[in-house]
């Protein structure tokens, strides 16, 4: 029986340190040399050298002063990535949608990506449409001229070889920080 066991036991240790130990270690090696960037991460700093967060992962903004992303049935976790799974004729998911509807100052037509999550709840990105729509909202809180806001939202737009037009609102809000005309009151 032993014959039958020691076979089995060692091929379990090969797989194992093949595929638990140098795999992962060679795809984390490759990924470190061809996408650093991207393998760490994509983390966004600023000029002091600050982590402020990622380019992939939607975070929240408090205030009336900053650009809003889409809203997050995860409270923008990680951990908790997941859509809201609530059906169009789920009472709940109209109930969330006035609410998100309201927090926005209710202002008609609201955006669809400013009412509902994305399907990860961690989308980093708005169409510009989105991104345009609450100009308003914050030049009347940062006493700014629209005009230079849109510049801003233009100037922060992506526009990738496949899909539709895309403005990252992390990279936007650091702008609009870091920005002196743009400054935070």
């Amino acid at each position: 029986m032993l014959n039958h066991i020691r076979p089995a036991i060692a091929i379990l240790a090969l797989m194992t340190l093949l595929t638990g130990v140098a795999y992962p270690l060679a795809v984390t090696g490759v990924a470190q040399v061809a996408f650093p960037d991207q393998a760490s991460g994509s983390l966004v700093s600023d000029d002091a050298g600050q982590v402020r967060g990622s380019r992939l992962i939607a975070q929240a903004f408090d205030g009336d002063h900053w650009f809003q992303p889409r809203p997050s049935a995860g409270s923008y976790a990680t951990v908790a990535s997941a859509a809201s799974n609530l059906a169009p004729s789920n009472p709940k998911l109209r109930e969330r949608i006035e609410q998100a509807s309201a927090k926005l100052g209710g202002q008609a037509p609201v955006p669809m990506q400013l009412l509902t999550t994305s399907g990860s709840g961690l989308d980093p990105h708005l169409s510009p449409e989105a991104a345009a729509w609450q100009i308003p909202r914050i030049a009347q809180t940062r006493g700014l001229n629209e005009a230079e806001l849109l510049r801003l939202v233009e100037a922060h737009t992506e526009r990738p070889l496949f899909g539709p037009a895309v403005v990252n609102v992390l990279a936007l809000n650091l702008a609009l920080a870091d920005n002196p005309s743009t400054s935070s009151q």
